[in-house]
């Protein structure tokens, strides 16, 4: 290889480097999570504090990402599961859907039609630039923070098979 080439790769694979670390989610395993709040689907006003106490799945998706509307039977499968179950040290499990969207009349219809029966749905216009995906660094989607009941974060974009493990562990 020439010297142009083996720049023009070293180049490239910083670049790739760069992107790969730019899209990392702010947090990490063992940060505690931020306040914030946040209207509801209903109209309710979300507290994260509110959520002390509860296992929590933070879980930043859009109804016009692929990926995230394959996750939808999953998240379905887990609140089926887990919402309503008696843990050791945490009163429930809730899942807390950000959708990060542009177009209010899409989500609602993404939310019906994949039967993410949960009450926690909150719905930022602004994409990447609204106020909770700035606040937690969300860059691509899906993105998923596990939270504990103390509201330490213990997990970032884990399968749902870890998530399982994680709350069976719990029970």
């Amino acid at each position: 290889m020439s010297k142009v080439s083996n720049v023009l790769l070293a180049i490239v694979l910083i670049g790739f480097v760069a992107y790969k670390i730019y899209k990392l989610p702010k947090f990490s395993d063992g940060d505690d999570l931020e306040s914030f709040s946040a209207t509801l689907i209903d109209g309710s006003t979300l507290d994260s504090d509110d959520l002390k106490g509860s296992i929590v799945l933070l879980d930043f998706w859009g109804s016009w990402c692929g990926p995230c509307r394959k996750e939808s039977p999953d998240l379905v499968s887990l609140h089926k599961d887990y919402h309503g179950k008696t843990f050791k040290s945490a009163k429930q499990f809730e899942i807390v859907s950000v959708a990060i969207e542009t177009n209010e009349a899409r989500w609602k219809a993404a939310i019906q039609k994949d039967q993410l029966h949960w009450k926690n749905h909150i719905v930022q216009l602004d994409r990447f630039s609204s106020p909770i995906a700035k606040q937690f660094g969300v860059k691509e989607i899906p993105t998923k923070y596990l939270i504990n009941e103390a509201g330490t974060i213990i997990g970032v974009n884990q399968s749902f098979e870890e998530i399982r493990q994680y709350l069976d562990a719990q029970i």
